[in-house]
């Protein structure tokens, strides 16, 4: 069973957190609410939560706003909520250190799977197995840190289980599916479009000749001609 989190919810629409929050509640997680981003930045500071979900569309401080300084502050899972379905949106959060998103309406039962999964993703524990080559990057497994040329480059827990899962398949394509499976945990067909914002992502910070497009497949390790 998941370890059981503190988790801080940054939304404005007081009906959304507290749904979500009863839900997080009954799984025994201990949930705190922030209605506003500067509340919430506050709260954050405050409480150091295992996990932080976001809205995107707050008052007075954006989420995009609320998600750098977290980052800026300890390195911690965020779950972006957003309206929008808008992939720049969605993109710049994940830029600026988000782990996974979910668009509103959603289930307090689909959010909360969606927070297990971040959260096993955020504290797993991997076996030592040393330092993998990949492009021109070094992979430090045991110490989950990407570098180039001796400089180490940021990656979220999701990112750069992303990019170790198709590091390991060693140039083979895996489909968003098994993407999902093996990062995700879950094999929701619908969750195709996360795979691929988390992929765009992953080549804003590394280049796109670290990921490779197989057009009607899915992707693999290696250079991309088509992107």
């Amino acid at each position: 069973m998941q370890q059981r989190a503190r988790i801080l919810i940054i939304e404005d629409e007081e009906d959304i957190a507290n749904a979500v929050a009863d839900r997080l509640r009954s799984e025994g997680h201990s949930v705190y609410l922030a209605f506003d981003g500067v509340s919430g930045v506050e709260s954050f500071k405050a409480i150091k939560p295992d996990l932080v979900v976001l809205d995107l569309l707050l008052p007075g401080m954006s989420g995009h706003e609320v998600c750098k300084v977290i980052q800026t502050e300890q390195r911690t899972p965020v779950l972006m909520l957003t309206a929008l379905d808008d992939e720049t949106d969605v993109l710049v959060g994940l830029k600026l250190g988000a782990d996974d998103y979910v668009t509103k309406p959603f289930s307090p039962r689909e959010l909360a799977a969606r927070v297990e999964a971040v959260l096993r993703r955020s504290t797993a524990q991997h076996d030592r197995r040393g330092m993998l080559e990949c492009c021109d990057l070094e992979i430090d497994i045991d110490t989950r840190r990407v570098s180039r040329d001796g400089s180490e480059i940021h990656l979220t827990p999701t990112e750069f289980d992303l990019l170790l899962g198709l590091a390991k398949a060693n140039g083979a394509v895996l489909t968003r599916e098994d993407l999902l499976m093996s990062v995700w945990g879950y094999p929701d067909g619908s969750g195709a479009r996360t795979v691929d914002s988390h992929i765009r992502s992953v080549r804003r910070k590394l280049g796109n000749h670290v990921i490779r497009t197989v057009h009607g497949v899915g992707y693999a390790i290696g250079d991309d001609r088509a992107a």
